[in-house]
């Protein structure tokens, strides 16, 4: 099954780039600019533009719930592991 960032581009090297720098270039700027990562996401995301899309795709689909109980979870397991 090819992932999300894969099926639209036209091919998988190309949508494993764009992904990484995306990431590399977003971490960079949240580490120097000391902005909460919400605040920054407010402020790239154009009025029906592609950020917009996405975030709203990710409201319906329940994303931000899913990341939550997952973070939960792990810290959970980490907690019995450690002991």
């Amino acid at each position: 099954m090819r992932g999300g960032g894969v099926a639209p581009a036209p091919h998988a090297d190309t949508a494993r780039v764009l992904a990484t720098q995306t990431l590399v270039g977003a971490a960079a700027l949240l580490d120097e600019s000391g902005d909460e990562a919400a605040e920054l996401r407010r402020r790239v995301t154009s009025p029906n533009g592609t950020t917009a899309a996405a975030v709203a795709a990710f409201d319906a689909a329940g994303v931000d719930a899913g990341l939550r109980a997952g973070i939960v979870a792990a810290a959970r397991r980490s907690a019995e592991l450690s002991g």
